[in-house]
């Protein structure tokens, strides 16, 4: 396993988290309680949608684990079937199936036999959606029209008051949504919800009293770690956009060990594009210089959990109004202005253009660093030749 890297989570914690989720806590609370990483806690919590599984029950006629082990010490015993049948108040054929598809009298084991029942007791139920074609068109109709769910099973029961199969409740509307695995309704529905959301939120979840802007599960820079701050071990970004006129970008990292700066280009301020160029820039990466981001409180970064999920690069955000938090990257776009100079688009340039400012800037000395450049002190700090 990595250096660093919390192992998977265990049933007791996975539990927990939707134990906090229920009660409206946010992300990042839910990570700080388990001492986890945002973006493993979302991840937990979106591939359920943000609505809490069902916990799976044992059919009241099946076979226990101790009847299993009276099963099993009874075999040891050389009884008969019908002897351990009579025991146990079962039918003759139970135990019979129940041994046989579970290696028979010589290789029957109580725990390896319950376990095997639990797994395939295990089955692909269609959600209603699926099983009623006419009840999922008009849902999926009433959606584009942007209907909420609430509106949309009043409607049907007033529609059709005599017609059971064609009632269903808001909330199976919202689960079929954000589970994607029922497959009954497209995700692009999702997008026709007022919320926009991708995940179902507890009815008690608030951000009242959390100051994280708009920007959904914000981690702080004060929960940074302390080898962030004091510039001792590489691998720690800031990072910003730089803006040009026409509402044109480009994004700018910069390493605070080593002042060491990459150019990004985007396609524009949204958070997918910003998102997505930075993914593809980062997993080119070696893994030591992928500890942290620091970035400012702009939206553009509001897919953070997403950003981190694909590159295991954790981001924290400034305070508002507090751009000396990211100084060293302040500083670089200042730098940068004499190649991109205000009032004029920044879209022109490919990347192979802003990789080259950027190799430019890499080798200029640094005061800062002894009159080092950027690229020699990060080269002396990782044993390897840096061409930028």
């Amino acid at each position: 396993m990595r250096q660093g890297k919390k192992p998977w989570l265990n049933k007791v914690q996975r539990q927990r988290i939707w134990e906090l989720w229920r009660e409206g806590q946010s992300v990042s609370a839910i990570a700080r309680a388990l001492e986890r990483d945002v973006g493993s806690m979302h991840r937990a919590i979106a591939r359920n949608g943000g609505i809490s599984p069902v916990g799976r029950k044992r059919a009241a006629c099946a076979l226990t684990l101790a009847e299993r082990e009276e099963i099993s010490r009874a075999l040891g015993r050389n009884q008969s079937y019908g002897s351990i049948a009579a025991q146990l108040g079962r039918s003759k054929s139970t135990i019979s199936r129940e041994i046989a598809r579970n290696g028979g009298c010589e290789r029957y084991r109580a725990h390896a036999a319950d376990d095997q029942a639990w797994k395939r007791a295990l089955r692909p139920k269609q959600c209603v959606l699926a099983r009623r074609a006419s009840l999922r068109m008009q849902v999926a109709r009433k959606l584009s029209l942007q209907w909420s769910p609430a509106q949309i099973a009043g409607w049907l029961k007033r529609q059709y008051p005599r017609r059971k199969e064609m009632h269903i409740s808001h909330e199976t509307i919202y689960r079929t949504l954000f589970i994607q695995a029922r497959g009954a309704l497209k995700k692009e529905l999702v997008n026709e919800l007022r919320t926009n959301r991708t995940m179902r939120r507890a009815k008690c979840a608030s951000t009242r009293g959390q100051s994280r802007g708009t920007i959904i599960g914000a981690v702080p820079i004060s929960e940074r770690p302390a080898e962030a701050e004091d510039r001792a071990v590489p691998g720690h970004w800031e990072g910003d956009l730089l803006a040009g006129s026409g509402n044109t970008y480009i994004a700018t990292l910069v390493e605070r060990h080593s002042r060491y700066a990459l150019l990004v280009k985007v396609a524009g301020k949204d958070t997918s594009s910003v998102t997505q160029a930075l993914i593809r820039r980062i997993k080119k990466l070696p893994v030591e210089l992928r500890r942290s981001l620091t970035w400012d409180r702009g939206t553009e970064m509001a897919g953070h959990a997403q950003f981190t999920m694909a590159t295991e690069l954790q981001v924290y955000f400034c305070d508002p109004r507090s751009p000396w938090q990211r100084g060293s990257n302040e500083n670089t776009n200042g730098l940068l202005r004499q190649y991109f100079p205000k009032g004029q688009p920044v879209d022109q340039y490919s990347q192979a253009q802003l990789n080259a400012v950027a190799k430019r800037l890499n080798q200029r000395p640094r005061q800062t660093l002894a009159f080092k450049s950027p690229a020699e002190k990060l080269a002396e700090t990782l044993g390897v030749a840096m061409t930028g």
